[in-house]
């Protein structure tokens, strides 16, 4: 289970969690601009491209990223959509594009979200794996700039688009049934509530934040979207680059899975792993890890991004204390 957002202040900010019970290998990845994309379906080489940095398995060389950006300031993420995704056969007119490679494909071809969405309407995404190894993840996706989100979802019934104004993504069930069920919550309110219970009869507020109450707090994919799209409309912050980062965090932290509160084996249970936050305007990856919850980060501008070779940072799991004494 994982959970994505973005935000707006003076720069625009996107990012997620990877909610899971072990890691297969995270680093941070950047592929500059010379680095040979080759598309399974295609006999081109993309070697002229914009530059992206985000978190990924490596394999043979190659970055299978679960979140990324790019230079241009565009934001991509795969989460799990188990049972309801679907992908289809290659086709002979559209650009067949394998679902292991539709990040990289995307942003590195596309500098806005309009521009995206043009590629998105000529393209077909396969059930081609990356190897025998790598069956096809269960994916749905969020893609965003500054300008707005979407949400993608290939399915049996079809490839969908979808306008997505909350800037949230989780789980299951299919996005149009996430959005519906907001309507359990309009009436919270970050105020306190006003007594319309009924008429004469004396209640009391009894304690701060009873505007929300009946706001989800379970850590299934349906109750985080409602918490993090809740939280994300509503949260206030300086527009300074730390306030903004920092912010980001907390709406994240939200909805963070402690080990032990969802069991998915017998004493196996799902944790956050990463929570990422890109400053998509900068080119900039935080992250902090279930153990190191120090925010680290890695600044794409500062690597030489017109070289062909993929640049590779560890994930920084120990934890990191400040002592003051």
């Amino acid at each position: 289970m994982c959970t994505a957002a973005t935000y707006k202040t003076k720069d625009f900010y996107f990012g997620r969690t990877l909610d899971y019970e072990f890691s297969y290998g995270n680093e941070i990845a950047i592929t500059p601009r010379n680095y040979p994309f080759h598309f399974r379906h295609s006999d081109r080489v993309l070697d002229k491209h914009y530059a992206i940095i985000g978190m990924a398995h490596i394999s043979d060389s190659y970055p299978l990223y679960y979140d990324a950006i790019n230079e241009k300031g565009l934001g991509m993420a795969g989460l799990n959509f188990v049972g309801n995704a679907a992908y289809a056969n290659p086709v002979s007119d559209k650009e067949n594009i394998a679902q292991f490679e539709f990040i990289p494909w995307i942003l590195s071809q596309c500098a806005t979200l309009k521009e995206a969405r043009r590629k998105l309407s000529c393209m077909n995404l396969t059930n081609t794996q990356f190897s025998e190894n790598f069956p096809c993840a269960q994916l749905h996706w969020i893609l965003a700039d500054t300008s707005g989100c979407l949400v993608i979802e290939s399915m049996k019934d079809g490839f969908h688009i979808y306008d997505n104004p909350v800037g949230v993504l989780t789980n299951n069930p299919p996005f149009p049934q996430q959005m519906f069920q907001l309507n359990n919550y309009q009436s919270l309110s970050p105020r306190q509530p006003e007594n319309t219970f009924a008429p004469g009869l004396e209640l009391q507020s009894y304690s701060r934040g009873m505007g929300a109450l009946g706001l989800p707090g379970d850590l299934s994919s349906a109750s985080r979207f409602a918490k993090v799209a809740f939280t994300r409309m509503n949260s206030r912050s300086g527009d300074s680059e730390l306030e903004s980062v920092s912010q980001f965090f907390h709406i994240l932290g939200s909805v963070d899975q402690q080990r032990g509160c969802c069991e998915v084996a017998e004493n196996k249970y799902e944790i956050t792993l990463y929570t990422s936050c890109c400053n998509a305007t900068k080119g900039i990856y935080y992250y902090t890890t279930y153990e190191n919850h120090q925010i680290s980060a890695v600044n794409m501008n500062h690597e030489n991004l017109d070289s062909s070779t993929l640049i590779r940072y560890p994930v920084l799991t120990e934890q990191k204390i400040h002592f003051q004494n």
